[in-house]
């Protein structure tokens, strides 16, 4: 136990031990991952019982029983000294309390139900409530909560509901405010859409009412904790051995990429596994929405947007950090995710000496990612002819890497295709690596391969000659059509 326990607490006819705090400095600030953890228990004190997640499997039984000890457990911690704990300690302090508790007021519980109730009541005060069972798992993709009555996972490309509920659509929201909050943002009535993320990247939307009719919205798309490699995507089916050597030569050869894909094809996933292959001794610098990405070199600096404060001023727009980071002596450039006007930035970075860039966007096809990234230029205002705008992708892009979603929720390379040049006022690209569906297995499992299209020798082979790489890129095409694709000429 913590702290000097002097007196005691009434609550509801049961006397329970009072922790006071001890001598603290006044300049030893608090541990960085309860910093919220004095107002998360007032706001659940204010807002109830901190019931957690009403399953099915549970009685109301346990709900008063966790509704009471959760307000005895109000009057005997201390929120100055719980505030000053790191994660664990301040568990375990949780977790004695709720024990002693438990045994003076003589409730009768398995040990699995005391287990279980101590880890909810944790979870209620220093975590997130009911979705900590959920972000514990890394067989999870996405989490979607639609209102507190309805939770759904998407686990291997399938979504399904789980029992996971909350209490009211009140600790919902006090959950998603305590989520944002710790990168600085907010969502309410006035600022009721935000993008946020976990300590561990995992990206976070929230749209609040009034626009949610039917309560908060929550997403977290999740990172897994071991993060996925080229070789763990060929050993998914994502893409073939010797399509994964391609994509590791692109990267070691400074191609400029554009990753396109619809949501949740795993396009940041695939960006991650290309930047593992950028050579250590590079400056990178990433701008993103939300900082999601992971990367491994030593020489990273990662960038992120900052929303308008409660007057509407203060706002970093991607385009400003884009902009920005070009004073910064990039070698490269790795754009989170495209959207709008930034797209014009991130060409000009392309074609100014900062060979290697990379970015994502959405789109359902090499030849639809040209348009889009055509399209947002217009949209910024640029008032300039379809032909230049489309000669400087010519000059800036050199491959996309198409991602793709399929109806059996795998997830597969289904294009590499270069960037060719211009034909008239028409952008000629042509594909490297295919993928083709062949058939569909008894379990409705989706069954093809990747193949090479025979082009000969890509455009960037010259490229790879002067990276040394042309050797691999060779045996990587002739490997692919000795499986029955068309190879090296």
């Amino acid at each position: 136990m913590f702290g000097k326990r002097t007196g005691t607490a009434s609550t509801g006819g049961l006397e329970v031990a009072r922790v006071t705090p001890s001598a603290r400095p006044a300049s030893t600030p608090a541990s960085t991952p309860n910093l919220a953890a004095s107002q998360a228990i007032r706001t659940l004190e204010q807002s109830g019982n901190a019931a957690g997640p009403e399953d099915s499997r549970r009685s109301n039984d346990y709900y008063q029983t966790k509704g009471a000890i959760f307000g005895a457990l109000i009057e005997a911690i201390d929120l100055a000294q719980l505030s000053r704990l790191d994660q664990e300690s301040a568990r375990e302090e949780i977790r004695d309390i709720v024990s002693e508790i438990i045994l003076l007021k003589n409730v009768v519980m398995s040990i699995a139900e005391q287990e279980e109730l101590l880890e909810d009541i944790c979870n209620d005060v220093l975590g997130y409530g009911p979705l900590e069972p959920l972000l514990a798992r890394d067989d999870i993709a996405d989490i979607m909560v639609n209102g507190a009555g309805r939770t759904f996972i998407e686990v291997g490309g399938k979504i399904q509901l789980t029992g996971v509920r909350f209490r009211d659509n009140q600790q919902l929201m006090n959950i998603c405010q305590r989520i944002v909050s710790q990168v600085g943002r907010r969502v309410d009535e006035s600022s009721p859409i935000c993008d946020a993320r976990l300590p561990d990247g995992s990206r976070v939307n929230v749209i609040a009412p009034p626009l949610s009719i039917d309560g908060p919205a929550l997403t977290i798309r999740k990172f897994k904790k071991d993060k996925l490699t080229l070789e763990q995507l060929v050993k998914f089916g994502a893409i073939s051995p010797e399509g994964a050597e391609i994509l590791k030569i692109i990267g070691r050869v400074r191609c400029n990429v554009v990753i396109s894909g619809g949501t949740g094809s795993g396009k940041t996933t695939l960006l991650n596994c290309l930047t593992r292959y950028i050579e250590e001794d590079e400056r990178i610098i990433t701008c993103e929405d939300a900082a999601e990405l992971q990367l491994q070199q030593p020489h990273v600096v990662r960038l992120e947007t900052r929303p308008p404060n409660l007057e509407g001023q203060g706002q970093i727009t991607m385009r400003d950090l884009v902009r920005n980071c070009l004073r910064m002596r990039p070698e490269r450039i790795i754009v989170g995710e495209v959207r709008g006007p930034e797209a014009f930035d991130l060409l000009q970075a392309m074609n100014t000496g900062h060979d290697g860039s990379m970015g994502t966007l959405h789109a359902n096809s090499p030849r639809e990612c040209l348009s889009r990234i055509e399209s947002m230029i217009t949209m910024g205002g640029f008032a300039l002819p379809s032909r230049t705008i489309r000669e400087m992708i010519c000059s800036s892009v050199d491959v996309i890497v198409q991602a793709q979603r399929l109806r059996d929720g795998s997830r597969r390379i289904t294009h590499v295709t270069e960037v060719m040049g211009m034909e008239g006022d028409v952008i000629v690209t042509q594909d490297i690596v295919l993928y083709d569906i062949v058939g569909e297995d008894p379990s409705g499992k989706l069954i093809g391969r990747h193949r090479s299209t025979g082009i000969g020798r890509p455009r960037f082979w010259e490229r790879a000659r002067y990276y040394g790489e042309e050797t691999h890129l060779a045996a990587a095409l002739d490997a692919m059509e000795a499986k029955g694709g068309p190879g090296l000429v």
